[in-house]
């Protein structure tokens, strides 16, 4: 009885064995603090963005605050992201958790990388398109653009257009 347990232990580790961390060069680039300026849900808006590597580099982790403070004098938004790296479909998977609540399948988006762009794409329970996300990294200025639409009924509109700079 006293070999059964360390060899369950043992074929269980096998199982679940870890993965290899995320090469990810293009999200090493957003790796740093960082200002982002510009219109979100057509109000113009300035935010925090401070993005580190996490898990033993197996997630990119984006905490984000507005500068803008509500009636209680707390941020007025405030998020905390988390991308990783899925090797069976070769896609990003972005885990978006803000002070808005509700966690749910629309939560969690994924992009087809790109050379210099993640096309999150986050859906619904029912599979439909709900919102995108597309960050873009412009190599030359070293800043990041973030093109937010809502989409309804497969009609993407604009919800915000901001834009990353080092802090």
């Amino acid at each position: 009885r006293r070999l059964l347990l360390p060899l369950m232990l043992c074929s269980a580790t096998v199982a679940v064995a870890q993965q290899p961390p995320v090469n990810a060069p293009l999200l090493d680039h957003l790796v740093g603090k960082w200002v982002l300026q510009g219109t979100i849900a057509g109000q113009d808006t300035t935010h925090e963005v401070n993005a580190e590597w996490v898990l033993d580099h197996h997630y990119l982790l984006i905490h984000e605050v507005s500068r803008q403070m509500n009636g209680k004098g707390e941020p007025q938004y405030q998020a905390t992201i988390y991308i990783g790296w899925n090797e069976a479909t070769k896609e990003y998977a972005c885990v978006w958790l803000d002070d808005y609540g509700g966690l749910t399948s629309a939560s969690i988006g994924v992009a087809s990388p790109k050379e210099n762009e993640l096309p999150f794409v986050f859906k619904d329970e029912k599979g439909e398109v709900t919102f995108k996300n597309e960050f873009v990294y412009d190599t030359k200025a070293s800043t990041w653009e973030w093109r937010m639409d809502n989409v309804a009924n497969g009609v993407a509109k604009p919800f915000g257009r901001v834009k990353l700079t080092h802090n």
